[in-house]
């Protein structure tokens, strides 16, 4: 083999391991986007996975049609890659603002196994190349391979620790097309003699790598411009971080606050949740020196708790140290939690709510559960009774706990569901639930280890919306809000949810899937 051919060679073994890293990254970049999206991360993942896959094994078979001028296919494929990949997660964002439910879904779907069939095509090609420069077949499989699953490993570790946090989806898909890219043409400049129009395909390239720059400038942009659709109200800041995607909105005074698109809070009326979540656990249990708050990074929990002058210390347990870093710098989140992240008594821990208390031997008075709802399997380990019945063993005899628990209205099955998940763990139960015009009719579920009774509990601290008269008629629930469900005329009792058996999950989402 001579020096030209033994270059070349290496450039593919190089190029197969590049190429792979755009494949992986695409492929995660899709699951991610399906979470955000259509929630559900691991049906997501399963799915877009599942038709990568299937995308490359059919991409692989339609490879073998592929009988001459092998370097002008590679091309081509990569062309086709870098600008489809490119603009998916863009497009992925209009379909959702401007069309209707489901239409994401298939575009998501439909891009997913068309990317996998076009990687799919490039490892088959690149490996008879390689054969037909001079290297032995056997010995050029094994090292396309090898480069090719070498780059899978890089490509998800980029994705998880550099792009996804550093550019977000949307950018990151632009330059990723753009390496694609990249490589395709040093491919057409390598082999620029066996090419017999070598200007129509860099006149193509660079047309392809006009719109990819733009897209890496402009694109998350116009992305915004997309998603601003979703909201009623104006975006004021927006950011993907490392766990989520945190937007806020202000309109005539109103901030509110969501994560991966769903709302957290309305500061026009937070008010008539974050009262009953804190004060009537806190009128309940003897005792109010040292309380825990799972979940709450805006710090609106913890600015009513901090009402109780006989607090000693608060420990807020949230998983993204950026939304604790927006709630202490942002104006807009500082004017509805009144700065209460920086009281000498917050002790902020980052970490996953699970982890934390099976390493944790403290005992609380209070610990308030305020945690996203359960749409996805991380979340859903924080509503079940493996869960529960940790932070039953950290509460201390004669204090309470409060969980919020989705809306008894619209999610009836989920919220019976939870309720009966902390009974199973032995602790006295107390249902409870609130209209909040942002949200709707939300529920709670007050726990202790002994019995409670809503009627001694008294309010004691300045509140907008909650009094003592008013607790024992929160308990009140209406016939379409029944803890049974009916099926074939017989009422059936809900089961606790569990690690093993984590069927909340699905609950939540057929009862959400209209709203």
């Amino acid at each position: 083999m001579n020096k030209e051919a033994e270059r070349k060679s290496k450039f593919i073994y190089w190029a197969s391991g590049i190429v792979s890293i755009c494949g992986i990254i695409f492929e995660v970049l899709f699951g991610a986007l399906g979470s955000y999206i259509l929630g559900d991360g691991v049906k997501q993942y399963t799915l877009t996975i599942s038709l990568f896959l299937t995308g490359m094994g059919v991409g692989a078979s339609l490879s073998e049609r592929v009988l001459k001028n092998l370097i002008v296919a590679f091309v081509l494929v990569e062309f086709a890659v870098a600008f489809l990949g490119g603009f998916s997660s863009l497009t992925m964002f209009a379909i959702t603002a401007f069309t209707s439910s489901g239409t994401d879904a298939l575009y998501l779907y439909f891009i997913t196994f068309v990317i996998g069939a076009l990687t799919g095509i490039e490892l088959p090609i690149l490996i008879r190349k390689a054969n037909e420069i001079g290297v032995e077949l056997n010995k050029s499989t094994a090292r396309v391979l090898f480069s090719d699953y070498a780059g899978g490993l890089i490509g998800g570790l980029l994705f998880v620790f550099l792009l996804r946090p550093q550019m977000g989806m949307v950018q990151s898909a632009f330059v990723v097309g753009c390496i694609n890219l990249a490589v395709a043409l040093v491919i057409v400049w390598l082999f620029r003699h066996e090419i017999k129009h070598v200007k129509r395909l860099v006149t193509i390239g660079a047309l392809i790598g006009i719109s990819l720059v733009w897209g890496v400038l402009f694109g998350e942009e116009q992305a915004v411009s997309f998603e601003k659709k979703l909201y009623q109200d104006p975006i004021i800041h927006l950011e993907d971080t490392a766990y989520q995607r945190i937007v806020l909105t202000k309109e005539q005074g109103d901030t509110r606050l969501y994560l991966n698109g769903a709302l957290q809070f309305s500061s026009s009326d937070e008010y008539r949740y974050h009262e009953p979540l804190i004060h009537i656990p806190m009128g309940q249990a003897e005792k109010r020196k040292k309380v825990l708050i799972l979940g709450g990074g805006d710090g609106i929990a913890v600015r009513e708790v901090l009402k109780h002058e006989e607090v000693d210390s608060i420990t807020l347990v949230e998983l993204d140290p950026r939304m604790t870093e927006l709630a202490n710098n942002n104006f807009h989140l500082l004017q509805v939690n009144k700065g209460s992240l920086q009281n000498e008594k917050v002790n902020i821990v980052h970490q996953d709510a699970f982890e934390f208390m099976e390493n944790n031997d403290e005992w609380y008075d209070i610990i308030i559960s305020d945690l996203p709802d359960p749409n996805n399997e991380s979340l859903n380990k924080l509503y079940t009774k493996e869960f529960y019945s940790l932070l039953r063993n950290h509460l201390n005899p004669e204090g309470a706990m409060m969980v919020q628990s989705t809306s008894p209205v619209f999610a009836t099955s989920v919220y019976w569901t939870i309720s009966n998940t902390i009974a199973a763990t032995g602790l006295y139960t107390e249902n409870i639930h609130v209209d909040i015009p942002s949200f709707g009719n939300w529920g709670f579920v007050l726990a202790s280890r002994r019995p409670i009774q809503v009627e001694s509990i008294n309010i004691n601290v300045p509140t907008e919306f909650l009094t003592t008269d008013m607790i024992p008629s929160l308990t009140y629930f209406g016939k379409d809000e029944d803890e049974v469900i009916e099926k074939n005329g017989s009422t059936l009792p809900l089961q606790p949810n569990t690690l093993i058996d984590p069927h909340l999950i699905q609950k939540y989402e057929e009862a959400w899937n209209n709203y």
